[in-house]
């Protein structure tokens, strides 16, 4: 495989989206925040900015004091983050995720820091700390997964999912196996090996009965390589998985409609068929 990142493959649309998600993950893990909805403006003079730069040098005062609460810690690194000081955040986070390994939120976030500053192999360094203590810890896997395959290591990050998922998933079934599956047929199918995705995906609507989110990622891939049909009936048996089979589901109306699909129809008593698109209605008749 080329040592060059094989965004061809893998689809940049992609790798945004996986970005993305992890961002996700990171704002909400462990209930901290990068705070990046309060980035001030870039004009120096900004009065807003000058209020948080005061604000920032007055909690790292308690910090250099060791008079600081968590909550000022988590301030500050926000404010940090937010005025693009992303190397004094990293010091400032060094310490915090040492002091709770426990905390994977700490180190995930430490590495997004990283990645953010160029810094991929430090990035890498800090998620194999956290798969070292839980290999099926899914936010760690997706960024760990985007790195490798921003540097071409499509196999390595597959590999890796792989393991993850044959872990999570025996000798017992743990929860962690629907995030970890999810993500390994998306690697799967962005591969190009759109039967070993299909696969993967039945197996975890097989295993988690009760969860959408396998068969709506199979539609995605059926619709995705154009099995309109397929995807219709996935999209249609997800949405039995609806505690409330008797109501419309307008989420899954939604994406239907998105795809130029019929709407989801509550099936009929006792029917378990899932509905074909509509026929178009014919003209009515004109007046003479």
């Amino acid at each position: 495989m080329s040592s060059s990142p094989n965004r061809s493959r893998v689809g940049s649309r992609w790798l945004r989206g996986l970005a993305a998600a992890a961002a996700i993950a990171l704002a909400v893990a462990g209930g901290w925040s990068l705070g990046r909805h309060q980035a001030p403006g870039r004009s120096g003079e900004d009065p807003k900015r000058t209020v948080l730069e005061g604000e920032v040098r007055s909690l790292r005062l308690r910090v250099d004091r060791q008079e600081a609460s968590d909550a000022d810690r988590q301030r500050l690194l926000e404010l940090l983050v937010a005025l693009e000081r992303k190397a004094e955040a990293i010091r400032l986070l060094e310490p915090m995720a040492d002091r709770e390994p426990d905390r994977w939120a700490l180190r995930l976030m430490l590495a997004e820091l990283r990645r953010d500053q160029g810094d991929q192999a430090g990035a890498e360094r800090e998620l194999r700390m956290i798969l070292s203590r839980q290999r099926e810890q899914v936010e760690a896997l997706q960024l760990m997964t985007l790195l490798q395959l921003e540097q071409g290591r499509g196999a390595e990050a597959e590999a890796a999912v792989k393991a993850a998922f044959a872990s999570a998933t025996a000798p017992v079934l743990k929860p962690e196996a629907m995030g970890v599956g999810l993500l390994l047929a998306e690697l799967q199918w962005k591969q190009g090996r759109g039967g070993d995705a299909e696969a993967t995906y039945r197996r975890l609507a097989e295993a988690f009965p009760q969860d959408q989110r396998p068969l709506l990622g199979l539609a995605l891939y059926r619709h995705g390589k154009g099995d309109t049909r397929g995807a219709q009936e996935a999209l249609a048996q997800a949405r039995l998985r609806n505690p409330r089979t008797d109501q419309a589901d307008p989420r899954l109306d939604k994406l239907a409609a998105s795809w130029g699909l019929a709407p989801l129809r509550a099936p009929a008593s006792g029917g378990q068929k899932p509905p074909v698109p509509a026929e178009p209605a014919p003209p009515a008749p004109r007046n003479p």
